[in-house]
């Protein structure tokens, strides 16, 4: 099925409300669901299946045990990284999109196929994966994989905070220890995004059809949530092995004389010999709880700042074209 490049029938939102909408969007959903993800990433990194006999860690255990140990506080390790790259992240995705919609709509008819949405999506996966999300995830995974507890003034981690991560990062293994996994970073960002835009724009349209009184305008903000927390539970379920093997990339430094696919076959193979395959999908259910809610979250906020800012905001915001 094709649709209009803006469903709405308005004009694309320029870059500064993408910039507005998207980072208010993605600082909320941060805050709302930053502890699931911080639980997905311990049972990612778990070697818990490794013994036998241990009973298994799940969802709810593995969020008691941080708090138990490590305080309430613990389950927001990693925040920093993710409040300072959420902005560009969100305002790259959604000018991105809006971007390579335009470039692979019809020129006659300004429609995109249901094709070209979702590599539309991939495209503006790949970008901010590249751009923003390799290194942000780097600092986050290093800080949230820290066990040390954060009601107690002496137990110092290795990493203090985001900024003292970078620092370490950098000095200790190089720049380009911030884009290790990044091609696996691109390619679940990439079918996470193509698979979630591609679903929330079809499940826009077909609303739209259904209710002909909201064409040219927003849906009511309680079906924007639940189209974006369906299309949002999408992508992981699309792509958890790869979201596994990139934590336990990022979470360890390089090794000198191996290359990053020798890396990732090794992490894999050991994965897989030692764990059985159901560790692949170790932290899908909070990854799920995470990604879906904040996919909901990050489109309410969206389309309700976006429409506000291109109501009332002076013409940079509504403009047609991203370079104004």
């Amino acid at each position: 099925m094709a649709t209009k490049v803006n469903g709405d029938g308005r004009k694309p939102p320029s870059a500064a409300t993408n910039l507005i909408a998207g980072g208010g969007a993605g600082m909320m959903e941060a805050l709302v669901c930053h502890p699931l993800d911080t639980i997905k990433v311990r049972m990612q990194l778990s070697r818990r299946g490794r013994q036998p006999g241990m009973p298994k860690r799940g969802f709810l255990r593995t969020g008691v045990e941080i708090v138990r140990k490590e305080t309430p506080l613990g389950l927001y390790k990693g925040l920093g990284a993710v409040l300072t790259g959420i902005v560009p992240k969100m305002a790259i995705r959604f000018t991105s999109f809006e971007w390579y919609k335009q470039l692979l709509a019809d020129k006659k008819t300004g429609m995109i196929s249901g094709q070209g949405t979702f590599f539309a999506g991939l495209a503006a996966g790949v970008t901010e994966a590249v751009a923003v999300v390799t290194p942000m995830e780097v600092i986050k995974i290093r800080l949230q994989a820290q066990y040390h507890s954060m009601a107690d003034p002496l137990d110092v981690p290795k990493y203090r905070n985001a900024a003292h991560a970078l620092y370490t990062v950098v000095k200790e293994e190089g720049f380009g220890a911030l884009y290790r996994g990044v091609s696996l970073t691109a390619l679940r960002q990439g079918t996470n995004q193509a698979v979630n835009f591609t679903a929330y724009t079809y499940f826009k349209e077909w609303l739209r059809v259904w209710q002909p009184q909201f064409e040219g305008g927003n849906l009511p903000s309680w079906q924007t949530t639940l189209i974006g927390l369906v299309s949002g539970a999408m992508g992981p379920l699309s792509n958890a092995p790869i979201d596994t093997i990139k934590t336990r990339l990022q979470k360890t430094p390089a090794e000198p004389g191996t290359t990053a696919l020798q890396r990732i076959s090794r992490i894999a193979g050991d994965m897989f010999k030692q764990e059985g395959v159901h560790a692949f999908y170790k932290g899908i259910t909070p990854r799920i709880m995470r990604v879906a809610p904040g996919q909901a979250v990050t489109f309410t906020v969206y389309e309700y700042l976006k429409e506000k800012l291109e109501k009332s905001g002076p013409a940079v915001l509504t403009g047609s074209r991203y370079e104004e």
